[in-house]
Order: C-alpha cells, then sequence, then structure tokens
C-alpha cells in the first residue's frame, strides 16, 4: 500500500468520526493531488468491499473488535476471530456505513477576476464567477449553496431526487433548469434562462420560468422579467443590468475584472441600465466612464467612480 493509499484510508475511516471537524484539513489533501480523490473513493469501495465480506462469515463465538480509541468508533460483535488484518477491515467498514451516512460539506472558492467549472457526478455542472464561494457535499451532490458571489447552474433534472440551491434564506428547486444565483449583500437574486425554478417551495413556492426573476432582501420577494441571454452572461463577458445601483455595478466589476473598483457616495446609488462588455473594459477603463456617464480615476489600487465636475 502506498503512502497515498494509507492516507486515503486514513482521512476515510476519520470523516466517518461524529466528532470529525477537521474540514478544512480534508479539502485541503483533496486539493493537494488530483489522484487524491481517485485514492479516496478507493479507499471508500475497499472498505465497503471488508463490510461485506464480514456479513458472510459462518457462526461462532461472538468477538468483539474494538476500532482504535483515536478514531472514536463504536466496537463490532463478530461471529469469529478474524485476526488483525480483517479487524481493520471491520473498523473500515464501520467507518464507511458512517461516511455514507453523514454530510461531507466541502467549499468551492473562487479569486477575482477567475471563473471556474464544477461537474458534478449527476451530470450538472456548475459556473463559479469571480470572487464566490459555493458549498457543495460529496455526500449528497443534488444540494448547493451559493455563499457569496454569482453561479450559474445547468441541472439535470431527476423528479425522484429534486436538485436543491441554498441562497440566504431562500431555497431553490430545479425543474429541469438552467438559472443564475447571485448573493450580494442582504441581496439574493435568481434568474431563469430554461425551464423553471420554485423559490421557497416549503413556503411561498413561486415558480420562476424562463425569461423570470425574483429578487429577495428579508422576507420581502420581487418578481419581474429579464432578458434570457442576460441570464448567466458575465460567463461570456457581459454584465446586463436593468436598474441596478451603481454600487451593485462597481461591486460586480470588482469580482469579475480582479481589480477593485469602488464608487464614491454621490453617485452610489445612481441607476444604471445597459450592457458593459468586460474584455473593453479591461483595455480602457475610460470606455466605463462614458457608459456610466461618471468620471473614472484610476491608481495603484484600483479604480473610483466618481461624480463628473
Amino acid at each position: 500500500m502506498t503512502r497515498i493509499d494509507e492516507e486515503a484510508v486514513d482521512w476515510a475511516v476519520r470523516v466517518a468520526d461524529r466528532d470529525f471537524t477537521d474540514w478544512e484539513g480534508f479539502t485541503a489533501w483533496l486539493e493537494a493531488d488530483a489522484d487524491h480523490s481517485a485514492r479516496y473513493d478507493a479507499a471508500v469501495l475497499a472498505l465497503a468491499g471488508a463490510e461485506r465480506t464480514v456479513a458472510q462469515l459462518p457462526a461462532g463465538a461472538d468477538v468483539v473488535v474494538m476500532p482504535p480509541r483515536k478514531y472514536g468508533l463504536a466496537g463490532l460483535h463478530v461471529r469469529r476471530w478474524l485476526g488483525a488484518a480483517a479487524a481493520a477491515g471491520v473498523i473500515g467498514a464501520i467507518a464507511t456505513t458512517a461516511w455514507q451516512e453523514r454530510a461531507q460539506p466541502y467549499q468551492v472558492e473562487t479569486r477575482a477576476g477567475e471563473q471556474r467549472v464544477i461537474a458534478l457526478a449527476d451530470g450538472s455542472s456548475v459556473i463559479l464567477a469571480g470572487g464566490s464561494k459555493l458549498r457543495l457535499d460529496h455526500a449528497d451532490q443534488r444540494r448547493a449553496t451559493v455563499e457569496v458571489g454569482e453561479a450559474l447552474f445547468r441541472v439535470r433534472h431527476d423528479a425522484a431526487r429534486p436538485f436543491r440551491v441554498g441562497a440566504g434564506g431562500l431555497t431553490l428547486t430545479d425543474i429541469g433548469t438552467v438559472f443564475d444565483v447571485k448573493r450580494a449583500g442582504a441581496l439574493t437574486r435568481v434568474a431563469v434562462s430554461e425551464g423553471a425554478v420554485v423559490v421557497d417551495p416549503d413556503g411561498a413556492a413561486l415558480r420562476l420560468d424562463a425569461g423570470e426573476m425574483v429578487v429577495a432582501e428579508g422576507d420581502r420577494l420581487v418578481a419581474g422579467r429579464v432578458a434570457v441571454s442576460d441570464v448567466g452572461a458575465w460567463h461570456e463577458g457581459r454584465l446586463a443590468y436593468d436598474g441596478a445601483p451603481l454600487g451593485e455595478v462597481a461591486a460586480d466589476l470588482s469580482r469579475q475584472l480582479g481589480r477593485r473598483v469602488r464608487v464614491s457616495r454621490a453617485v452610489a446609488t445612481r441607476q444604471f441600465r445597459g450592457t458593459l462588455d468586460l474584455p473593453s473594459l479591461r483595455s480602457d477603463p475610460a470606455t466605463l466612464g462614458a457608459l456610466l456617464d461618471v468620471k473614472v480615476h484610476v491608481d495603484a489600487s484600483g479604480w473610483t467612480l466618481e461624480a463628473r465636475e
């Protein structure tokens, strides 16, 4: 057994411990090497095989096999003496059962100016915008939470296992869907380009079809219309707005361009309707001034949007 395989088995057992808290360490180990995830999955499958082997043992005297104390796992009665190697397999089997039943959250985060595509095992995918955080679960890949920033979901519909997304205080359920979720401060915006989404399925149960959107702040939901081509357009280098305050526009530009964009109080609440082309702005920030009717001050720390004199 290689060192990586030993680490994979160790993580499989540790993660099963109900008192396990080192999710950051586990995630860091998975991301440290592209081979780690496959080795971890192989370890889980091998331990599951050990469980099946134990179940097939002939009847005999009851023996209690105790896992190492550091893993905090209960002992297991088996029907014969197994020996050290088989005992280790039993320990792994206990760990595997617990591992399959508990949540295994992990977080995907992007830097400002970065985009990341996340392919899920069920055939769904998520495109994560710059400066965003998404929480997923190894044990349930039909669930996600947008913690901050923006994400474009392309969901493979399964009526028996609906895909659910949490964002702020909202819960969203897909109905065969492509939709965008944005979290900015206390605001959550959901916009649909294909299929439909049910917002707050256990409460208001508001259905959004293609071309519809909702903005939520606290318990307040405001529905509206959106051009289908504008949903998730940031993925293609376009930011489309219909009455957004410049404070929000500046925050979006900071995440998408990877540079700090600030806005003065004098223009922060001014509304903008139109489309911004990100590649053009990267090469010529002065263009932004004409589009937003502001003065753009550029220095080493970034851009500042100010009122024209």
